[in-house]
């Protein structure tokens, strides 16, 4: 950014992935190479393509998942849950988190200076919402008869249903439950959609209508119908290895996807703000970028999109590619997504600069993955090394990156963020160590 602009930094962290519910959580995981992905234990998988998944096992959805709460925000939450679906409920704990995390409390800001912008999946119903509606709609076959639905089938839906699967809920519920009463946004790009949020995030504290603002993003790919059309649509791992070497981004041998859930939050705040207030700062957002690219038949064009938001964030962070410490890639573990991008990085950092890959521990998260794999870089930003990328045994030579494979490369003072949709929507943000 230039020195017109303002400095905008992160003051707090919060996730739910499968590496746990804190921060602790996913240090200690990442420090030790522990695998989150798993024989799937909330659906069943007979008919999948794979048994196995990243499922955030420590969330249950109980109160005690959103960490310390005053006793009028503890009654908040448990009143409305019954309001939110479980991807809801992983971002409004992961928010929760994050904001204790920056120790914000109501005595500390000022509610009309405080906002938000969450990432979302768009997302689906669990079929048992309609079951009874369903059931008064069967005709003497026991063949469901859509002509009876208005007047038999929708009186037995519950009429607050859809509240519970709304996209922009997430920001929603999070903005009632701690007050914050400055601007408010939802971001629904799917994968791309935490690093946009960010983003979008900084944009609204710069233009002068917050001082801080809450970010993130929350998704899922375990869902009884998501995970069907995942089955269906996208390139999906087999059951052609071990649960926790199933993720195996930029490898020779990769096969697929591996799906998952999580959500992630970060506090942006104004850097005069979060001094004023002794902050803690875990880095400074100075770049950022999005870009969809596709081919003539609306398949994603992963290379192009990724050179793209490269380019555009580190001009926008007036940066060379030489004062990148590491990337954080994508990291899908496809193979078409996983050569897209590591064509873009290596035309325009070679492969010198290492490349970390989180998805590697806990598969693809939907919109929440961008947030968890920005929290894992910056924690490797604060011990100063970068963890391993699990399960890169033989590099692709189609993809010729410096893909992390032990624990002690420096993670440098700077990193980008990289992420994209299968659609070709891709995003980065460039978040450096304050100086």
């Amino acid at each position: 950014m230039s020195d017109n602009h303002s400095r905008i930094v992160i003051t707090g962290l919060g996730q739910i992935s499968p590496l746990g519910n804190n921060i602790a959580d996913l240090s200690i995981a990442l420090d030790n190479q522990q695998s989150g992905v798993r024989t799937l234990e909330s659906i069943p998988y007979k008919h999948l393509k794979a048994s196995y998944g990243g499922e955030a096992r420590d969330f249950t959805g109980e109160i005690s998942n959103y960490g310390v709460l005053e006793k009028t925000l503890t009654r908040a939450i448990k009143k409305a849950t019954r309001l939110m679906c479980r991807e809801i409920q992983m971002g409004v704990a992961a928010a929760q988190h994050a904001m204790q995390n920056a120790q914000l409390t109501p005595e500390i800001y000022n509610p009309d200076r405080i906002g938000i912008v969450f990432g979302c999946d768009y997302i689906l119903s669990l079929p048992h919402e309609f079951r009874e509606g369903v059931m008064q709609c069967l005709d003497e076959d026991g063949e469901f008869d859509f002509d009876q639905w208005a007047e038999n089938g929708l009186p037995k839906v519950n009429p607050l249903w859809l509240l519970k699967y709304l996209p922009n809920m997430p920001s929603s519920h999070i903005a009632i439950y701690n007050d914050l009463r400055g601007p408010s946004n939802s971001i629904t790009m799917r994968e791309s959609s935490a690093n946009q949020a960010l983003a979008e995030a900084y944009c609204t504290i710069e233009r002068g209508d917050a001082d801080i603002m809450v970010s993130g993003a929350t998704g899922t790919r375990i869902h009884p119908l998501r995970t069907v059309h995942v089955n269906m649509q996208e390139e999906l791992v087999g059951n052609n290895f071990a649960a926790a070497a199933a993720c195996r981004p930029y490898e020779n041998t990769r096969d697929g996807m591996v799906i998952g859930e999580g959500a992630g939050s970060m506090i942006v705040e104004r850097l005069s703000h979060a001094e004023a207030r002794g902050a803690t700062i875990y880095g400074e957002i100075v770049g950022f970028a999005s870009s969809t690219c596709m081919n003539r038949d609306r398949t994603a064009r992963f290379d192009q999109a990724f050179e793209n938001v490269i380019k555009q964030s580190l001009a926008n962070a007036n940066l060379q590619p030489e004062d990148i410490g590491h990337i954080h890639g994508h990291g899908m573990s496809t193979i078409n997504a996983d050569r897209g991008e590591a064509v873009a990085i290596n035309k325009i950092f070679g492969n010198q600069t290492p490349v970390v890959a989180a998805k590697s521990y806990m598969g693809n998260l939907g919109a929440g993955s961008g947030s968890v794999e920005m929290i894992s870089s910056l924690l490797a930003l604060d011990k100063g090394t970068l963890f391993k990328t699990l399960n890169y045994d033989t590099p692709d030579p189609l993809c010729d990156i410096q893909v992390t494979n032990s624990i002690d490369i420096p993670a440098g003072d700077s990193f980008i963020n990289l992420n994209a949709s299968p659609q070709g929507q891709a995003s980065a943000v460039v978040i450096k160590s304050l100086q």
